[in-house]
């Protein structure tokens, strides 16, 4: 499976989202485990409903796509409209995952160079498109912006109307769907940013265009799934064992490794763990996360034709720092 929340893009605190990425987060734990801020005139953690009730709650127009979200520069985030833009968006992410990663491709995905699966056509694609990029002209063809970056959302009533939760291929998310059935969730998955693009620049987008999507759909928390380069979870013990003695999930939001995919995360003892190495040891995607407040599920799963390590991420919208939901929030 690709690893969702993980393929090439930064996570909103400026750190790598994935190998290859070097934007590197070096924070101490104790700011890695931050309280969340409380909103003014918000009690408690209702979700994003109560957010949104705010006085000063940001409201977006209908419809949301086809609308900028945000740009900067050349630089434009919006979701795609047409089947055209999630081709491109398909190529990108085969440049990516297949020819810079070690991801192996099936036989058709190396005949087309696009990355595809049945998920893209019940998805929502955001778009990070270069207006001034250089590009072929073609007679009687209108020119297009490049597409740069991709996200790729699934939202929960999306998921329940076809065929689930792409993470429910590693992990059993029944626990954590009947606990949270009141909640909306958004899956995050398919990310990836072209290599001369992965800037502070890039990232900002992206996030500005995931919190504006959060925002339209009322969106609870986010769920998907987070990789560590390679497949023996022995050489991951350390970083592994830390997410699971420090950052474990609370048992309502604990999806567990599927059974027969179960690799397990407690590979040494919480007094062995020293918690500095494991920081440095853990990607800088998962190190993003922590920042937020993200938590996590139980085992990890082995996925080798992405030669990755995955392990699964929840992230209510709540627990989100007010000062970090302030700096990704849309203008306007």
């Amino acid at each position: 499976m690709v690893a969702n929340l993980a393929r090439g893009a930064y996570s909103a605190l400026g750190a790598g989202w994935h190998r290859g990425v070097q934007w590197g987060v070096g924070a101490p734990i104790a700011k890695l485990r931050r309280r969340p801020v409380a909103l003014p005139g918000i009690a408690g953690a209702g979700g994003i409903d109560d957010v949104l009730s705010a006085e000063r709650a940001i409201r977006l127009p209908e419809p949301l796509e086809g609308r900028s979200l945000g740009r900067i520069g050349s630089l434009e985030v919006r979701l795609a409209t047409r089947k055209s833009e999630i081709r491109r968006a398909q190529r990108l992410r085969y440049k990516v995952f297949y020819e810079e990663m070690s991801a192996v491709p099936s036989g058709l995905a190396a005949l087309s160079r696009r990355d595809v699966d049945g998920y893209d056509a019940v998805c929502d694609h955001l778009l990070v498109l270069d207006h001034a990029a250089p590009r072929r002209k073609k007679p009687f063809v209108e020119p297009r912006p490049k597409v740069v970056g991709t996200y790729r959302l699934l939202r929960g009533e999306v998921a329940e109307r076809h065929t689930g939760f792409y993470s429910e291929g590693e992990y059993d998310l029944a626990p954590l769907l009947g606990a949270q059935g009141h909640r909306r969730l958004l899956e995050l998955g398919r990310s990836c940013v072209l290599k001369p693009y992965r800037s502070k620049r890039t990232v900002e987008l992206l996030w500005q265009g995931i919190y504006a999507y959060v925002l339209h759909h009322r969106i609870d928390a986010l769920i998907g799934c987070a990789s560590l380069e390679g497949t023996d979870p022995d050489r991951l013990a350390l970083p592994l064992a830390f997410l699971h003695h420090h950052a474990r999930a609370p048992e309502g939001w604990r999806a567990r490794a599927l059974p027969e995919r179960a690799v397990a995360m407690d590979r040494m003892p919480r007094e062995a763990v020293d918690a500095k190495a494991a920081l440095q040891a853990l990607p800088p995607l998962i190190k993003g996360y922590l920042r937020l407040g993200a938590t996590f599920g139980d085992g990890a799963v082995i996925d080798r034709q992405f030669g990755t390590t995955d392990v699964f991420v929840t992230l209510p919208v709540e627990v989100i720092g007010a000062r970090y939901r302030g700096h990704f929030a849309p203008a306007g």
